[in-house]
């Protein structure tokens, strides 16, 4: 099944992973599943906009890959070369203010480069990148982090991923809550 993308299509934030698992393929909705479940748990956790804390309606989301790669394996650089011009077809009708790249083939295929997320990882990039630019894709912010089932694997990275998502929301204007303390 062809997963396209869910969410405000007006939000000025677009969360980008690889591609859509079986929960995401049978229900035709990227990140429904565990990972999707931590995202959601991500994007309602981190900011809020004049008080009003953030939902994942309020955003965008969507994949490189717009079908389930066999065997829920990691989309081929192939089948990213195949699918990214629906995406860049996407971000542009979108037009976001900022762009987080969820995981390896998301930031690799949005900055067209072969960089670890851990290397591009706690900065703002400029999008698009220069081998980009003869797309003519709008100008927008993006912010590297690791994917959602990556951190369910290493819990430990879930930090590294929580300063990346306050960056976004920093570059938003978006105000960051403080972590509650847990008893």
């Amino acid at each position: 099944n062809i997963v396209f993308g869910v969410g405000n299509e007006k939000s000025p934030l677009v969360f980008v992973g690889e591609g859509p698992g079986a929960d995401e393929d049978a229900q035709g909705i990227p990140f429904v599943g565990r990972a999707g479940q931590l995202l959601t748990a991500m994007i309602e956790n981190t900011a809020a906009k004049e008080g009003i804390p953030l939902k994942r309606d309020d955003v965008y989301i969507c994949n490189v890959v717009k079908c389930r790669p066999p065997n829920n394996r990691t989309p081929t650089p192939a089948e990213m070369e195949a699918c990214s011009p629906y995406l860049f077809r996407q971000l542009a009708i979108l037009r976001a203010e900022l762009i987080v790249a969820l995981g390896t083939p998301a930031v690799q295929t949005l900055l067209a480069t072969r960089a670890s997320v851990g290397r591009l990882r706690g900065v703002v990039h400029h999008f698009p990148p220069a081998p980009l630019a003869h797309l003519g894709l709008p100008p927008a912010k993006l912010v590297a982090t690791y994917h959602p089932a990556y951190l369910l694997r290493n819990p430990a990275a879930k930090k590294a991923a929580w300063e990346d998502l306050k960056l976004a929301m920093r570059e938003l204007g978006l105000k960051i809550p403080q972590r509650r303390q847990r008893s």
